[in-house]
């Protein structure tokens, strides 16, 4: 009996149409670990060959090369947090139910994906110049404007949330307050000798923020009943 090795495996003809889909899935969750463990510049193609059911070539094949993978791993992980943003039911809420609801998802949603926090931060190390290689990525992120704009016009119509304010900044205050959490956790932790991963602390600061977000855009008069 022969003994097919995983690589000879990977590498079979025809594997590609087989499930081109689901074998480019493979390649981009893999390639987003390794693109948030050690940057652009870090990652090896080898590596995430290795870690894959692909070879090189059909890497290359699907995504150019390694900054059209990066480029792709980055689309990924922005959908994909818009995806779980278009799945919640907020439109049914009141205003100020639905704008916890949001920004308790993103909070969430960023803990849970930390590769994703990883790979922005390392985006803006680039300054955010291979976000301009993407096509899809304004139109991606513009439905999370149109989201918190349509939510926020709600509260206005309701008179509980304060008038002129930016749909822009809030999703900006949101993502901060979130994306500290994840991206400053591990020093503040060591600096302050508190573990602030713990359930305790993620659950404190998870309200923390969700009031925070709260008290900047609802009317102070509807503090109290907030």
């Amino acid at each position: 009996m022969s003994i097919v090795t995983r690589s000879e495996s990977r590498q079979k003809p025809g594997r590609r149409q087989q499930d081109p889909e689901g074998t480019r899935r493979n390649i981009i969750e893999v390639a987003s670990s390794e693109f948030a463990l050690n940057g652009l510049s870090g990652a090896r193609i080898d590596t995430i060959a290795d870690k894959t059911r692909a070879s090189k070539r059909m890497i290359y094949y699907y995504f150019g090369d390694k900054e059209g993978l990066y480029v792709s791993a980055l689309e990924n992980a922005y959908r994909v947090v818009r995806e779980g943003e278009a799945e919640l039911d907020i439109e049914s809420l009141p205003a100020l139910e639905g704008l916890k609801r949001l920004v308790g998802f993103t909070f969430d949603h960023h803990h849970h994906h930390e590769d994703f926090i990883r790979m922005v931060m390392i985006e803006n190390i680039h300054s955010g110049r291979y976000l301009e290689r993407s096509s899809d990525l304004y139109a991606v992120n513009q439905s999370a404007i149109a989201r918190i704009e349509t939510l926020y016009r709600k509260g206005v119509e309701e008179g509980r949330f304060r008038p002129d304010l930016d749909p822009l900044e809030i999703h900006w205050q949101i993502s901060a307050l979130c994306f500290f959490n994840v991206s400053n956790r591990a020093t503040f932790s060591h600096l302050f000798q508190r573990d602030f991963g713990s359930e305790a602390s993620q659950t404190s600061l998870r309200q923390n923020v969700i009031d925070m977000v709260v008290r900047y855009v609802v009317k102070p008069e509807f503090f109290e009943a907030t």
